[in-house]
């Protein structure tokens, strides 16, 4: 099995049914975790995968599973939430899996609620994913039925109660303590970390945070072993990806493919390639809140450090491609009105600092530009960098502008020297 994670998702079916799904092993992984493990085993297992977070950050799933309390003096109420709120711009892999297999989430999540002995878990829906909501609602009744969920789960001693919760949107909402205010029902601003969810989260009770894709994998990691796991991946990174492609490509798309395949395989033999009469100038390796890579980096593997060791981040594995057509200048500010527009506005640097990017680029196109503003975006972009705002929207969104300055200098330095647009009128 060298796809697990859309091994159900077939040519000519909608998509895959609780039979479909228990007819490739579904819910034999949770099965085995809640009749024949403890909790602390299962989070054991999932430690020793060596399983990465997919939603961007990479942060080692059984890990930060450790640091939820565990034992007889743990608080009795817990809860596991998946982050489903996709909003990040050429990002759209978890919907695939909610919409094709999502069986396959409902199990994921209950191994995950059982390994921290969660007492509630949520799903936290992006509200524009209609028909993820409505195959996602019909699993969760169907895992009810069949006693996947409730009181004890397969006449084990676990008992577990699964809410789907529609976002009413804002791409702040990825972000997981933003996440938890929302669910809370108030202003999805970032909280002050510490304390992190895992000690004082959902409602103040120790909580995990994780992405659609990162929890798919758990079903997989139980059911078919460790040692089959870490042979799904090329290099240092272990398991499968959903890697995809937008933009001047003959073949946009998603794949699941290893961890560590070279760049240059996803564009050419998956994408298919350029469209005809275009040629790759660039692109952004996961998403756009990541530094733009070129065709010099095609060879490097897509795994989390490979990518880091090339000035960038593996994000969500989704690339967008700047072709030899497409400005990368206004590229950049249509990537900047979006941050601008979805900051929550909880820290100055972010919440003034964007719109003045905004600004500045914009003059820059309409010929307004002045000798000093390229300077000026570079001092920006350290000034939203790491450490310096509440959380990582606005260091996320100074990536690429920071890079497209790097790379596609001239490109910017020619608006400068374009003549002042007459005013209409």
């Amino acid at each position: 099995m060298q796809t697990p994670l859309t091994k159900n998702i077939k040519p000519g079916r909608d998509f895959a049914t609780l039979a479909d799904y228990r007819a490739t092993g579904g819910y034999e992984g949770l099965r085995k975790a809640v009749t024949s493990m403890e909790s602390l085993q299962v989070q054991q297992v999932v430690k020793d995968s060596e399983l990465r977070g997919r939603g961007g950050a990479g942060f080692p799933t059984g890990l930060k599973w450790s640091f939820v309390p565990m034992g007889e003096n743990a608080p009795a109420t817990k809860y596991f939430v998946v982050n489903a709120d996709e909003m990040e711009p050429g990002t759209f892999k978890d919907r695939v899996l909610m919409e094709e297999d999502p069986h396959q989430l409902v199990e994921g999540i209950i191994i995950g609620s059982y390994a921290i002995r969660a007492t509630s878990a949520y799903i936290f829906l992006r509200g524009e994913y209609h028909l993820s909501a409505e195959r996602l609602a019909a699993a969760i009744s169907e895992a009810y039925d069949q006693g996947y969920l409730g009181k004890n789960i397969l006449d084990s001693d676990y008992s577990l109660d699964l809410y789907l919760h529609t976002s009413a949107g804002r791409y702040i909402c990825g972000e997981e303590t933003a996440l938890l205010n929302s669910l809370e029902g108030k202003r999805a601003n970032p909280r002050a970390k510490p304390p992190f969810p895992q000690i004082s989260g959902l409602w103040g009770k120790p909580t995990i945070v994780n992405n659609v894709e990162t929890v798919c994998n758990l079903p997989h990691i139980l059911y078919y072993g460790l040692d089959w796991y870490h042979g799904l991946g090329r290099g240092k990174d272990k398991g499968t990806k959903l890697f995809g492609a937008s933009g001047r490509v003959k073949r946009p798309g998603i794949w699941e493919l290893p961890m560590g395949t070279p760049i240059r395989e996803i564009l050419e033999e998956h994408a298919g390639g350029m469209q005809d009469g275009y040629r790759l100038r660039g692109f952004l390796p996961g998403g756009v809140s990541t530094d733009f890579m070129l065709p010099e980096h095609l060879d490097v593997p897509m795994d989390f450090e490979a990518i880091a060791a090339h000035g960038s981040r593996m994000g969500t594995g989704t690339m967008i491609i700047l072709d030899d057509r497409t400005c990368p200048v206004e590229f950049v500010l249509n990537v900047e009105r979006f941050f601008s527009r979805e900051s929550c506005g909880w820290c100055t640097p972010c919440r003034d600092g964007l719109p003045w990017v905004v600004a500045i680029l914009e003059d820059l196109i309409q010929g307004k530009g002045r000798p000093g503003d390229l300077d000026l975006l570079h001092h920006q972009t350290r000034m939203m960098g790491p450490g310096n705002t509440f959380c990582a929207l606005a260091p996320g969104a100074m990536e690429p502008l920071q890079s497209a300055l790097k790379y596609f200098r001239d490109d910017f330095e020619k608006y400068l020297r374009r003549p002042v647009l007459a005013e209409a009128g």
